[in-house]
């Protein structure tokens, strides 16, 4: 009778929140059904630790949820693990994410790119220290767990030696606060910063991650994305007439699984890089953003070792008086080139026709064989040189 109702009096608060039995592995099987993806072995495996986390992280608020009297009788939920994911390029780290994001029923839930959150970071640390003499990484840790109890992390990887160094505290903090951290990355936790500066400074962040996360590599049968690729009729779409803007849309559909178009940023040199929209590492702008703009190749280089895939919108055809356009967008293709990212664009003429007079026509010619070749079959087949 105690028992009854110590039940009572707590409520039945787990019956206002969804049953999330089995709904990653279910709703792959539907994107796989409706050809919206291809079966992989690996990457339905990879769902399990991930629907371990969505179960866990509900059943730890449902218990938070319950009244005191409840939690007399009741042993406290299992704590969650957070979770890496490591793999090669276009293995589905990103679509899992997706799945995984989406299908958490959570308010207090957050998905960042890593550029993007440490932009974030450092902007807070240096405001808070011009109004505080108290510990800002501290201070951010409650910030950011008072809003988040799922913190989902694409494309992790680390760079700067100022990242390095606040990142084992502000981790540190996070774990302690309860946070749950989901990551995917190209990397290997122990392959983070590679020949950094004062790595060994770094290696405490590498030894909390392996001990609060569990790692997994995902070893996909193929790079879908090169499958994809494979299977559009082209890859530079022209003349800009009424279904170019229809190809990059349905292309930025058909890489990121009609994600929407979420604008990304990009730290270079200490100036924050605006970009139209951002999805894992593909990108998706125009020519006017990229070329229009007085960007450089400090740009291009960022962009090229960020994102594995651009598509590109609205390559016109220019004319004599815009050499400066020109070598723009020379010095972007170079960079794509050499860090052998996948093109995907839409343009007004053909690779050749492109800029023919002017101021550097000559050199021009070297875009225009590149642009070719990028094309190829052979080229598409490369993999993306990102950041070493």
């Amino acid at each position: 009778m105690l028992k009854r109702f110590f039940q009572q009096a707590a409520g039945a608060s787990l019956e206002q929140l969804p049953d999330l039995s089995g709904i990653l592995e279910k709703q792959y099987q539907e994107q796989a059904t409706r050809k919206n993806i291809q079966f992989d072995d690996a990457q339905f495996m990879a769902l399990k630790p991930l629907q371990s986390i969505l179960e866990k992280l509900l059943a730890a608020v449902d218990y938070d949820l319950k009244s005191a009297a409840y939690k007399l009788i009741s042993n406290q939920p299992e704590k969650c693990r957070s979770l890496y994911i490591f793999g090669g390029v276009g293995r589905g780290k990103t679509m899992l994410m997706d799945l995984f994001y989406e299908a958490c029923p959570l308010i207090q839930k957050r998905r960042v790119h890593f550029n993007a959150f440490m932009l974030e970071v450092h902007a807070f640390m240096h405001q808070w220290r011009q109004q505080n003499n108290t510990d800002a990484i501290s201070a951010l840790a409650k910030k950011i767990r008072g809003s988040a109890l799922l913190l989902c992390f694409d494309e992790f990887h680390v760079t700067d030696i100022a990242d390095a160094m606040i990142l084992g505290r502000l981790f540190s903090s996070l774990f302690a606060l309860g946070t749950t951290v989901v990551i995917t990355s190209n990397r290997h936790p122990e392959d983070l910063y590679p020949g950094g500066l004062q790595r060994e400074l770094f290696l405490p962040f590498i030894k909390l991650l392996q001990e609060r996360s569990e790692i997994i590599e995902l070893v996909a049968k193929e790079d879908y994305r090169l499958s994809r690729l494979q299977a559009l009729k082209t890859t530079y779409y022209c003349p800009l007439d009424e279904n170019a803007a229809e190809f990059v849309q349905q292309s930025f559909n058909y890489f990121t699984n009609f994600a929407p178009r979420q604008p990304g940023n990009l730290k270079v040199w200490g100036r924050n890089l605006i970009l139209e929209a951002v999805h894992g590492d593909i990108l998706f702008t125009s020519f006017d953003q990229l070329c229009e703009q007085p960007l450089g190749s400090a740009d291009y280089l960022e962009i090229a070792r960020e994102f594995s895939t651009l598509i590109l919108a609205e390559i016109p055809r220019l004319k004599a008086e815009k050499h400066n356009e020109a070598k723009r967008f020379a010095t972007l293709i170079d960079a794509l080139y050499e860090h052998k990212v996948k093109l995907i664009c839409s343009a007004a003429v053909p690779a050749h026709k492109i800029y023919t007079q002017g101021e550097g026509a000559f050199e021009f010619e070297r875009t225009v064989s590149r642009l070719i070749e990028m094309q190829s079959e052979n080229y598409l087949h490369t993999e993306h040189i990102g950041r070493s």
